[in-house]
């Protein structure tokens, strides 16, 4: 399945993508996609509905992030060999952790704000996994069986903040709007193989990123399984597990956002998103 959430901010409504593409509703189902619809259970339910007998939503409402309730929004640094030298660092024997505020969380194609003063903005498209059941020491054989599902994530950087400002990445990984999720959460069972994912983005019309998820230094089930040893990992949890080379950070000159820029990007099966680049603003 591929599930969203649509309709103004703070207003949206649950619904899903059908076969044909078209979105319908599933207000009469579910009351939303949240941590209680994720569990294997859950998703079953609703997976046993007649998509056909669903309201058709008219017209191109606005996505929103397809998941509510998100517990924490957990990423993963350096995850592809390739972007780790183009960033002028080792290749890490484990992997990197850090934590992106929940409050930069936004639907996939709502504007991408600059944060005051800054300089050095970046793109890095991702594949993000949802957390379906409770996950707590899980082995790498079974930690596939935890995820909900998939969804394509920018993990926008705000480089000088990340690198520059005294230490943690969470500084230049949490700022407003820097967490676009979307547009599908798509279910694991689409998703048989997570290594295998073509993922791209463009600058302004540009490629400037071309990937797969096979090149990945971590696999996604070796990181669901290593994150559980540090923290229990609950349904509505977001890991967002890495970048391919081609930001803006490797270019010679570097290369960095500004108003008016334009950020499309997908990953294979997962959907596309499309940001622009918004001034700063109280």
């Amino acid at each position: 399945m591929k599930l969203v959430r649509y309709g103004n901010p703070g207003k949206e409504k649950p619904g899903l993508i059908d076969a044909e593409g078209k979105l319908r509703d599933l207000s009469a189902i579910v009351k939303d996609i949240g941590p209680e619809q994720l569990s294997d259970a859950a998703l079953a339910k609703i997976a046993k509905v007649k998509t056909d007998k669903l309201p058709l939503v008219r017209g191109k409402p606005r996505m929103g992030c397809p998941l509510t309730g998100v517990g924490k929004f957990i990423a993963i640094g350096l995850n592809y060999a390739d972007h780790a030298a183009e960033s002028g660092l080792p290749i890490p024997p484990e992997p990197i952790v850090f934590m992106k505020a929940t409050t930069c969380i936004q639907g996939p194609n709502d504007p991408v704000m600059l944060p005051k003063g800054s300089v050095k903005s970046d793109w890095e498209v991702e594949l993000g996994v949802v957390i379906g059941t409770k996950a707590r020491y899980v082995s790498q054989k079974e930690a596939l069986n935890f995820v909900a599902g998939y969804c394509t994530i920018n993990d926008v950087s705000e480089r000088e903040y990340q690198i520059e400002r005294g230490g943690t990445w969470d500084k230049g990984k949490g700022c407003d709007t820097f967490g676009p999720i979307g547009p599908w959460l798509v279910t694991r069972d689409e998703v048989p193989n997570p290594q295998k994912l073509d993922m791209w983005l463009d600058l302004n019309g540009k490629r400037v990123q071309t990937g797969n998820t096979r090149t990945m230094i971590f696999s996604v089930a070796k990181i669901v399984s290593y994150v559980s040893q540090f923290m229990t990992l609950m349904p509505g949890d977001v890991i967002t597990t890495g970048t391919p080379p081609g930001v803006g950070l490797g270019m010679k000159p570097p290369l960095y956002l500004k108003k008016g820029d334009v950020m499309t990007l997908g990953i294979q099966g997962l959907g596309d998103q499309s940001q622009t680049v918004v001034p700063f603003k109280l």
